[in-house]
């Protein structure tokens, strides 16, 4: 009987300590799993930073940038957004924030702080190009960004892809996606605004 309950035991302890190590082995494989998921995330977001970043701005506009004298959308009015530069934008309902007359741009450029090239950023305005003056620049032009919308942007090396003259404007909008409402983005142009 003693023989018995001895090899019960032990059977116990040799049961238990197989289970703590299934149970450690778990434990080490979950762990490993939501590290895996943390660097999955993560290379996601960098896949598209441009629709996952935070495009609130501070509302403050380059020093020399003129108001529209008589924009389509005046400040204050809505509008509906036609433009996809992010995430949850197409079909948002936009407030009217700012209208300014400029010339804009589209820009190919590489972040200062690393990573794959952007192309064809929309937009980047003649006020937030150093050393721009008033002078349209041609597509192939080469310049430095003075603009911050994203991150690695001011300061950047890039290329203009086009330009044309409008009225830009800066707006307030929530995401259709959800979330939490953008506030001062920069920029849309009139042609990306339409009447409610």
């Amino acid at each position: 009987m003693k023989k018995q309950l001895f090899i019960l035991g032990v059977a116990t302890i040799i049961g238990l300590s197989g289970c703590g190590n299934n149970s450690n082995d778990d434990n080490k494989a979950k762990n490993e799993n939501n590290s895996n998921q943390s660097e999955m995330d993560h290379s996601k977001m960098n896949e598209s930073e441009m629709s996952e970043m935070d495009h609130s701005g501070s509302g403050e506009v380059p020093e020399g940038l003129k108001e529209a004298e008589n924009p389509k959308y005046k400040v204050g009015s809505q509008a509906i957004i036609d433009a996809d530069h992010m995430k949850g934008m197409d079909g948002a309902k936009a407030t009217i924030v700012g209208a300014y007359d400029t010339t804009v741009y589209t820009v190919t450029y590489t972040p200062t702080t690393g990573g794959e090239k952007v192309t064809n950023h929309k937009w980047v305005i003649q006020e937030e190009i150093k050393d721009a003056g008033d002078k349209e620049l041609k597509p192939g032009t080469e310049v430095t960004l003075e603009a911050d919308h994203m991150e690695g942007m001011k300061g950047a090396k890039a290329t203009i892809d086009s330009a044309e003259k409008t009225t830009v404007y800066m707006v307030d909008y929530t995401p259709t996606t959800g979330g939490e409402k953008v506030t001062n983005h920069q920029w849309l142009t009139e042609s990306e605004l339409s009447a409610e």
